[in-house]
């Protein structure tokens, strides 16, 4: 689903350890500011070994945040789970009560044929359970989709098996780091991930299947200090701009304000997105100059890209 404000809207994406106790604090008293989402894991960042206690922390602190956010206003951001498996989600919506009403949804990671049908029967159940919706956001990134002689039916195999919950699939993620990591590959802080052509590919493939459908986030970028980290992040962003990502996974706190820039909309984009959408469409003639008088609009060809140029005006604002 792509016809709504909200789907554009999770931003850069904070992935935080389930265990992280601090986090509680952290939100109540607004440290990372008022303009991110926040991922909650309880997948690859804990221990095989703990993930009950990791569970049992984590609904203590969401419990906590719940009670706080009661008493006292704070930003409350979107807040996802991200499990390890299909029966974590009903088990975890139970046992999470009233606090259930601060979380937006959960993330599946490793999506593929083999568990996609769990989870989305999982979603259905916990959307009646609740008196609210839950979303998902699929994560792709298993090894199932790097065959090529497969990739493609799996990906429409896949797209066709959300159609039952569509309007619950807030955003199509990719797993840019569990890729990278099955070719060996990891990117410096001056290299794009968009130059890892058998990477990139992957990406290219899910922005087809997927595009037209479904907002679709970037890939994780991992540097956060250092000599031309941040260089390095802007870059990679404006090509996951121009290739059709939007948001982007970030695992510190400065990378947030560094994504939420690198999607403001210039006034210029801004002036001819609003001039398209306001073109009556009986019109004789469907075509015009720029507000700069320095490009064409055309309103058949430009109409799906004004509606998301004012989507991301809502979401991310707009710069000189």
């Amino acid at each position: 689903m792509k016809n709504n404000v909200l789907y554009y809207s999770v931003g850069p994406l904070l992935y935080c350890p389930a265990n992280r106790i601090s986090i509680t604090d952290s939100l109540i008293n607004e440290r990372f500011g008022n303009r991110f989402s926040l991922a909650l894991c309880l997948e690859d960042t804990i221990n095989d070994d703990h993930v009950e206690e990791a569970e049992q922390i984590l609904i203590s602190s969401l419990s906590q945040i719940f009670i706080q956010h009661e008493q006292k206003p704070f930003y409350l951001p979107k807040i996802f789970i991200r499990v390890r498996n299909p029966q974590q989600i009903q088990r975890l919506t139970k046992a999470l009560g009233q606090s259930i009403k601060i979380v937006t949804g959960f993330i599946v990671p490793k999506f593929s044929p083999d568990n996609a049908q769990s989870y989305i029967e999982q979603m259905i159940l916990v959307n009646e359970l609740v008196a609210k919706k839950l979303y998902m956001m699929p994560i792709y990134e298993s090894p199932s989709i790097i065959d090529l002689r497969n990739r493609i039916d799996i990906l429409y195999l896949l797209r066709d098996s959300l159609a039952r919950i569509e309007d619950l699939i807030l955003n199509i993620r990719v797993g840019g780091n569990d890729l990278c990591h099955m070719f060996e590959f990891r990117r410096h802080a001056n290299e794009s991930i968009h130059s890892i052509r058998p990477v990139s590919d992957i990406f290219s493939d899910i922005i087809t299947v997927y595009g037209m459908d479904y907002v679709i986030s970037g890939p994780v970028w991992e540097y956060y200090a250092g000599d031309g980290w941040k260089e390095g992040m802007i870059q990679e962003i404006r090509e996951d701009r121009l290739c059709g990502f939007i948001g982007k996974t970030v695992i510190h706190p400065s990378q947030i304000p560094v994504v939420n820039r690198a999607y403001q909309v210039s006034r210029n984009d801004y002036l001819d997105a609003r001039a398209i959408l306001n073109w009556n469409a009986d019109s004789a003639s469907l075509v015009a100059g720029s507000k700069t008088r320095e490009r064409m609009n055309e309103y058949k060809t430009h109409l799906n890209w004004a509606k998301k140029t004012v989507y991301l005006s809502e979401v991310f604002g707009i710069t000189e």
